[in-house]
């Protein structure tokens, strides 16, 4: 199956705004690619780029005053099959995790283990350990938060979302990943492309979309508290502790986001949509 997918980004801004960016697919998934999902801006800047601590793909650059335009547009192949899952998948006793897992139990700017670490024992300790748990997790925050593109508020943390019960796919993101810590299961938070494929139409307007990855098992897994559901087409672009680490874009200065675009399409080999 090819995908096209890309996202255009246009803001205004009063004055030359240094920018950093994360936009484009994880080096994970680039051999994948059969076209590249290159950033292009109009006009047209010097564009730097660099790995993160977490290993994602990552853009620097200084935005003009006025108008400007930011874009990716790349077509990459993906087995068209839902994620996979691993039913069997163990949970590993701290002592035993990897150290590159350890990073993922800890607390972060937006996952407050220790203020929700009580009320996940409460509620997860009689679940079964491995997978069992993880999607009794997800099957909670499922049913917890009310989706609406209304909540949303960029500062809304875990414990937050878990009081007032709304939000939007980061919430549901950070609340499920923070209560896989305090059960000890590693989290990490995704962001990045979700198809419709194999969905039931309407569709609703195309966005980036958050999940997490837990470690069970000797490896990483995908889980979507938000949809709750195994999805088709799934490109990752980043992946961190937490959405302070994989902002789509951070902007050091004012300025205004006066349009935004993002498309995930499946395409024929001739590249019609």
């Amino acid at each position: 199956m090819l995908l096209r997918l890309g996202c255009e980004l246009d803001y205004k801004l009063p004055q030359p705004t240094p920018m950093i960016v994360i936009l484009n697919v994880h080096h994970s998934r680039v051999a994948y690619l059969e076209r590249p999902d290159l950033l292009t801006t109009d006009p047209p800047v010097p564009i730097e780029n660099y790995r993160d601590s977490f290993g994602n793909w990552c853009c620097r650059l200084v935005a003009p005053t006025g108008q400007f335009r930011m874009r990716t547009d790349g077509v990459i192949r993906d087995d068209g099959l839902p994620d996979p899952v691993a039913f069997d998948a163990v949970q590993h006793p701290v002592e035993e995790l990897p150290a590159d897992t350890l990073l993922y139990l800890l607390a972060s700017r937006y996952c407050e283990t220790d203020v929700l670490m009580n009320e996940a024992w409460r509620l997860f300790e009689h679940a079964p350990t491995g997978w069992g748990r993880v999607q009794a997790i997800c099957d909670f925050v499922n049913g917890h938060i009310t989706f609406g593109y209304e909540h949303s508020r960029p500062t809304r943390t875990a414990a937050e979302g878990y009081s007032e019960r709304r939000g939007v796919c980061r919430d549901f993101a950070h609340l499920a990943v923070t209560l896989c810590r305090c059960m000890n299961i590693p989290a990490r938070y995704c962001t990045g492309y979700i198809s419709d494929i194999g969905e039931t139409p309407p569709y609703g307007p195309m966005d980036f979309a958050a999940w997490m990855e837990v470690y069970l098992g000797g490896r990483w897994h995908v889980f979507d508290p938000r949809n709750n559901a195994r999805r088709i087409g799934r490109i990752l672009i980043a992946h961190g502790r937490d959405a302070a680490d994989v902002p789509l874009t951070h902007t050091f200065g004012p300025n205004e986001l006066a349009g935004f675009q993002v498309w995930i399409d499946e395409v024929a080999a001739d590249g019609a949509v």
